[in-house]
């Protein structure tokens, strides 16, 4: 049987290693526990804003997002300027509201928190819009989905990330 030398090189070198890679696992689960954290104050608080990255339509392919649209969820607002794809049963009497656009001060608010962590939360604005519910899926580390059931069109989702409400 074959005995391993190692030189003390060899061995400082393998110990300082094994010793950066334990402390980066440490600091990573320090990391999301830090984010579990935010995520679940800006959620409480209700001061976040949902940045949406892909939509999909009910009929459709999923499309990647590449401007900015996002969903503000303040305690007395909610703002929405999202991109909106698919069947509209009714059009828009102004051609430059395509989207889902609306701004509702009144709004029925619900958060259930989900077994594994994270939470559902229902928004139903409660002003004549079009959106007639808004339903957000978040997980404890900020990854979310939105689907957007409507009183005139399909519904469609979209999915992205929960981030601070930037202030104005």
């Amino acid at each position: 049987m074959k005995h391993l030398r190692l030189s003390w090189k060899q061995i400082i070198l393998f110990s300082s290693t094994l010793f950066i890679s334990v402390a980066g696992l440490h600091a990573q689960s320090q990391d999301k526990k830090i984010r579990d954290s935010v995520i679940r104050n800006i959620i409480e608080t209700k001061t976040y804003t949902f940045v949406a990255q892909t939509a999909q339509p009910t009929a459709g392919r999923i499309r990647q997002l590449t401007s900015t649209y996002q969903l503000d969820v303040n305690k007395d607002t909610v703002v929405s300027d999202l991109p909106y794809f698919g069947r509209a049963y009714t059009a828009p009497i102004d051609p430059s509201q395509g989207g889902i656009q609306f701004t509702s001060t009144q709004f029925e608010y619900v958060t259930t928190p989900k077994k594994k962590g994270g939470w559902t939360i229902l928004i139903k604005p409660k002003e004549n819009t079009d959106a007639r519910q808004l339903i957000l899926d978040v997980s404890s580390s900020g990854f979310a989905n939105l689907q957007v059931l409507s009183n005139n069109r399909q519904s469609i989702s979209f999915a992205g990330y929960v981030t601070n409400r930037k202030r104005k």
